[in-house]
Formats: C-alpha cells, sequence, structure tokens
C-alpha cells in the first residue's frame, strides 16, 4: 500500500509577514491563508482560512518587540492548529525573545527561556527551527526536536564578496569567541576579543583587547545587538588601538532604547545585520545592510519536510 507525503503548509502571524512571504517564495509554495487579530479589549484572535488537517505545518513567528503580543499570538496559532488537526506542528522562530533569561545570576531570579520553551511546548508544538540562540543550551530547555540555523555563513558570505583586505575578526566578549572563530575560519583571518566589564544590564565598560588590530580592518560579530552600547564601545576601543576601520554584523537587530542614535553616531563603517527582526522606518540607517535568511529558513522547512539532515546547510 503506497504513502502519501503530507501537505507541506506554511503559515505567519505578526510579527514578520514580509520574511514569510519570502520563505514562501524560495519553497515556491502559497503563504496559508490565516488571520490573527485582536479583540476590542486586546485578547488574540486566530482564524484559520483553510484546512490544515493532517498537513506539516510550519508557522513564522520572531518573538521580537513587543515580546509578549508575539509570544502570545503564537502559543494561540499553535494551540489552534493542534485543534484543526495539524498532522505536525513546526514552529520556526527566527528570534527567540527572552533567550538572555536563561540562568540564574542572582538569587530568586526566574529562568524564563525555560518557561516560554515550555509553553511552546504545551501549546501543542512538535518541533523548533531557529536561529542563533543567545544561549546554545536552550536547545535543550526543550523536550522535542530542535534545529538550531547559524547566520555566520550567510554574514561571511557578504563580506567575502567586499574583499577587505587585511582584516581581524573580533568577539566583543568572551562568551562570543567561537562565534568569532566560525566567522574568522569563514574569512581565512585571525580573531582578537575586547575584554569587559558590565556593571550592569544594558551597560558595558570596555577594559582592554586581547589580539592584534592595528592597521586591521576590524569585523565585530555578535548574535545580538540591543541598545548598541556595547558595539558603539568595542568600535572606538577599536580604533584607539590602531585599527583601520570598523565594520560590525549580528543576527538579530534588536535595536532598544538609544541604539539607533548609538549607531548613527559612532564610528562605525556599515553594520550588517539579518530580517529575523524586521527593522521599522526610523531604525533603517544608511550604514545599516540587511541581509536576508529566507533562503536558509526555506530550505531548513525543505529538508526538514523531506527528512533530510538539516545540518549538511552548514557543512
Amino acid at each position: 500500500m503506497s504513502t502519501v507525503s503530507p501537505r507541506l503548509q506554511v503559515f505567519t502571524c505578526n510579527s514578520n509577514p514580509k520574511l514569510a512571504h519570502a520563505i514562501c517564495d524560495h519553497l515556491n509554495i502559497p503563504l496559508g491563508k490565516a488571520h490573527v487579530g485582536k479583540f476590542s479589549d486586546g485578547e488574540i484572535h486566530v482564524k484559520l482560512d483553510e484546512s490544515v488537517r493532517g498537513s506539516d505545518v510550519y508557522v513564522i513567528q520572531s518573538t521580537c518587540n513587543p515580546v509578549n503580543q508575539n509570544l502570545m499570538e503564537l502559543l494561540v496559532f499553535v494551540d489552534a492548529l493542534r485543534r484543526a488537526s495539524a498532522g505536525t506542528i513546526n514552529v520556526v522562530i527566527p528570534y527567540y525573545g527572552y533567550a538572555r533569561q536563561d540562568r540564574k545570576t542572582r538569587a530568586r531570579d526566574p529562568i524564563t527561556a525555560k518557561l516560554v520553551a515550555n509553553l511552546i511546548e504545551t501549546a501543542g508544538a512538535d518541533r523548533v527551527i531557529t536561529m542563533d540562540l543567545h544561549a546554545t543550551q536552550i536547545q535543550g530547555f526543550f523536550d522535542i526536536p530542535v534545529d538550531h540555523l547559524m547566520g555566520v555563513p550567510i554574514l561571511a558570505d557578504y563580506f567575502i564578496k567586499k574583499d577587505l583586505g587585511d582584516v581581524v575578526v573580533v568577539s566583543p566578549d568572551h562568551g562570543g569567541v567561537i562565534r568569532a572563530r566560525r566567522l574568522a575560519e569563514r574569512l581565512e583571518s585571525p580573531i582578537a576579543i575586547i575584554d569587559k566589564r558590565r556593571p550592569e544590564p544594558n551597560v558595558a565598560e570596555v577594559m582592554n583587547i586581547v589580539g592584534d588590530v592595528k592597521g586591521k580592518t576590524a569585523i565585530i560579530i555578535d548574535d545580538i545587538i540591543d541598545t548598541a552600547g556595547t558595539i558603539t564601545l568595542a568600535a572606538n576601543a577599536l580604533l584607539e588601538y590602531g585599527a583601520k576601520e570598523v565594520y560590525t554584523c549580528c543576527t538579530h537587530p534588536v535595536f532598544s532604547g538609544p541604539a539607533i542614535e548609538r549607531i548613527r553616531d559612532s564610528n562605525i563603517t556599515e553594520m550588517v545585520v539579518t530580517d529575523t527582526i524586521p527593522l521599522s522606518k526610523e531604525k533603517q540607517l544608511d550604514k545599516v545592510t540587511v541581509l536576508s535568511v529566507a533562503e536558509l529558513i526555506g530550505e531548513a522547512i525543505r529538508r526538514v519536510h523531506n527528512e533530510q539532515s538539516v545540518s549538511k546547510l552548514f557543512d
């Protein structure tokens, strides 16, 4: 008796519909028909406008600002899919909000990244596809499969094409050394490390630079740029230590608080980010270049649907 592969369907909530459309273009399928809105009292309302019975369904939603609304949209959408008898429910979270609350740093702290994982599983998700988690151990917070995609190849390809010459890849802290090394290997360049102290959240003080940056083009890589305090201080320090010019890159452009003003007024030549988080018009600066992750996520979805290896995308 022959078996028929389940239908592949992709839906989106409201956080990043442009990215969802681009993913569907790569997959050469239409975006699923659904409505995600709010009642007059602010409660989330989801309406599926086509059948999902037995389908392999993928729902695209970054849990970026407004974080709680986007997270709640995702949970309600997953519940709707489960109750509509979807075959599998695959949650695609290009940017995983609350990822920086992954451990107890003080007494009585919550571990909110784990709570979010519990909520997604309880809602009915069968799999998570995400990109550049702030802490890779978050994969272990789930009891369902997690495919963890990397933005480094996309960023590396961009800088390779720019042919910047004598490059040094810089990690803005000790925790980002592995990420910096991955980029450095692709660019065939050395690395340097910013040794910094953070006296309180969202406040960073650059202390020292480990590595040779004099006369070189520095590329600072991070997973998230939030208030841009760390990245702009690091750029200033690199120039003071003799770097020729400074580029920065990250996967997730959170850009909260004073970030835009800091980036605009900084000595950074160019900031390269991806579209895991959509940038509003006021955040689209001339020195900010946005690369798309649609092809990578689309290919990951195709491979999961066809039961092929996802890790081979990064070989």
